[in-house]
């Protein structure tokens, strides 16, 4: 199940694991595997002086705490090198833009102080989005970046024996001279001076030699990059250096696609993710008050040609990424980014008054082939943490109920406060249950059911930097028998004549159709009814204009085309006696998406 981007911004949950403690002692980690970090291989350095006062985490220093801050390293370089380890532990999120507590300057600061010994001057809203673009960056850029700093070094043993903060370093260098309009000699020298300061003068010279190296290698357009040459392993595994993707992933995509869409799906995967804002009608804010909004804080926009709430943000000026002479990928540069215009929603409290929701146009399209009315009642089985499940509710007009199930009972309650803070929490009743006992144990039915099931997220890799190396081939296995469990489970709550709207965050055929497929066979009471014609027209002309599109990529071609970027397609069952199943494939990278419609050959059909 995927993280609605609106819930983060709104209801941070700070991490208190572990991390938190290992940070905090300033651990010098060494690993000869820099992927797998056990707790076997951290050593502990020797302990840095400390005060006796202990700084609370997030709060500002004090005057005379001046001493331990080192205004001669670039705050958004400790920053990033601090959160991408943590982010390699399992101790954050890529995202890092928050209107509240997570994410805010004070908190990143603190762990860098808890991590490397030292403060530097307090992060300014240039160096959060500097922070912010690295990261995700050097996260989705990781396998090309790793490439490059093997080919520089002596040996590939000095590559195996870095330590992690050693490696942040360089790539967070590594990214810089080659993505952002940074003079290279000015980025040599801060990260080298950082890996000074925060490791030893012996890591600074093996900094400096690494980057001049690259720096050179850059002007004269030499990088040592792979050839695509060779049998199709060798091609697969020279495509995953390229494009920064697992070799699993680019296998699959090329035997699904072909090798030309699957580089076009890889190349959208690492450009620059768009959102859409929806206005949110339980507070009587319209979309002409959001867009009057937008305008006044002169943040770029379009309206939605789909969904009358929802309003595009542009993402604006691009630069490129320097990847040799025949590789060139769009990129934002540092100070007109997407999440530059994000920032300004966010600071202009429209997202904390609950005016309005961050949500992809593809969601809303789910919710509008759920076409909620007032008076029904809906039942959205994996609901946390609620994007849709408020929409919907929105949609009632203060008649009916949507029953929001989750198993994770922290992913409710930040449901319950979304719900609460644009005032449709009257219309929900949120149950913390496991939906395949819940449909067991419970007699409740509705006229129509959501599942927006867990996938893999390979439609959201775009907007989820770190999600390609979290995912292996055998988690597709299990997600396929989860996904039919919970099929199973829904299907009982839907009352003859009913409706059950299946989605998912996935591109993958064997999350989509196959498991459409699969269904229909054990409950042959159920059959695809067309979703085509529950879009407006215009999005149903765009629909039925590409007909020609197949597999995979028909989807996501669609949501770019039609959406401008976001999540998913859809599938709409139907009981022949009476429910309906809509399977939603939600191309991540784009938006959730319209449907496959099965009764015709499928336009959707991915």
């Amino acid at each position: 199940m995927m993280i609605d981007l609106p819930a983060l911004l709104s209801f941070p949950v700070r991490y208190e694991g572990p991390m938190a403690q290992v940070l905090s002692f300033g651990l010098r980690i060494q690993c000869s595997d820099t992927r797998r970090i056990s707790s076997e291989r951290l050593k502990v350095a020797k302990p840095r002086p400390k005060s006796s006062t202990a700084i609370p985490t997030g709060t500002r220093w004090s005057a005379d705490r001046t001493h331990s801050i080192n205004l001669e390293i670039s705050p958004h370089r400790a920053a990033s090198a601090v959160r991408l380890m943590r982010i390699e532990l399992g101790g954050a999120f890529a995202d890092l833009l928050n209107e509240k507590g997570k994410g805010s300057g004070d908190n990143e600061m603190g762990y860098v102080e808890r991590t490397l010994g030292f403060r530097t001057r307090d992060l300014d809203d240039r160096d959060l989005r500097l922070v912010t673009d690295i990261v995700g960056g050097a996260i989705r850029w990781r396998r090309y970046l790793d490439h490059l700093i093997v080919s520089l070094c002596n040996d590939s043993k000095t590559f195996k024996s870095m330590e992690p903060l050693l490696l942040q370093i360089l790539r967070i260098g590594f990214f810089e001279i080659l993505n952002l309009d940074m003079p290279p000699y000015a980025v040599v020298d801060e990260n080298v001076r950082l890996a000074k300061v925060a490791l030893r003068p012996g890591a600074g010279n093996l900094v400096n030699a690494i980057l001049r190296k690259l720096v050179l290698l850059k002007e004269k357009n030499s990088l040592p990059l792979p050839k695509v040459e060779g049998d199709d392993r060798s091609q697969a595994r020279a495509l995953a250096t390229l494009y920064s993707h697992p070799v699993w992933m680019v296998r699959r995509w090329t035997k699904y696609l072909g090798q030309e869409e699957a580089i076009k799906l890889m190349m959208w995967n690492n450009s620059v993710p768009s959102f859409s804002l929806r206005a949110n009608s339980g507070k009587g804010f319209t979309r002409a008050d959001l867009v009057m909004r937008l305008k006044t804080l002169k943040v770029p926009h379009e309206l939605s040609p789909h969904l009358d709430n929802f309003v595009r943000i542009k993402t604006g000026m691009q630069t490129s990424m320097v990847l040799g002479s025949e590789l060139c990928f769009q990129y934002p540069p540092v100070l007109i980014s997407w999440i530059s215009s994000l920032q300004i929603v966010i600071q202009a409290q429209l997202l904390k008054e609950g005016l309005c929701s961050v949500q992809d146009e593809s969601a809303g399209l789910i919710v509008s082939v759920v076409d909620p009315q007032p008076g029904e009642g809906i039942i959205d089985c994996c609901a946390a943490p609620g994007g849709k499940t408020v929409f919907m509710a929105s949609c009632l007009r203060g008649q009916g109920m949507v029953h929001a199930l989750d198993i994770n009972e922290g992913r409710l309650r930040i449901l319950k406060e979304t719900a609460k803070l644009l005032l449709v929490d009257d219309v929900i009743t949120t149950v913390h249950a496991d939906l395949r006992t819940f449909a067991k144990k419970n007699p409740v039915k509705s006229d129509k059911v959501l599942l927006d099931a867990p996938c893999s997220g390979l439609g959201v890799l775009s907007k989820r930097a770190d999600l390609r190396w979290n995912r292996s081939l055998e988690d597709m296995e299990q997600l396929k028998n989860l996904q039919d469990e919970l099929l199973d489970a829904a299907a009982i709550l839907v009352k003859p004549g009913g409706v059950l709207v299946y989605s998912t965050c996935s591109i993958d055929p064997e999350e989509n159709e196959e498991r459409v497929a699969a269904f229909l066979q054990r409950h042959p009471e159920f059959c695809i009814d067309p979703v085509g014609e529950l879009l407006n027209p215009r999005a149903r002309r765009d629909l039925h204009s590409r007909t020609n599109l197949h597999k995979m990529l028909t989807g996501a071609k669609l949501l770019d085309k039609v959406l401008g970027g976001g999540e998913a397609p859809i599938d709409f069952l139907k009981k022949r006696d009476s429910a309906t199943l809509v399977k939603d494939h939600r191309d991540g990278t784009r938006h959730h998406a319209c449907s496959t419609i099965m009764h015709n050959p499928s336009p959707l059909h991915l």
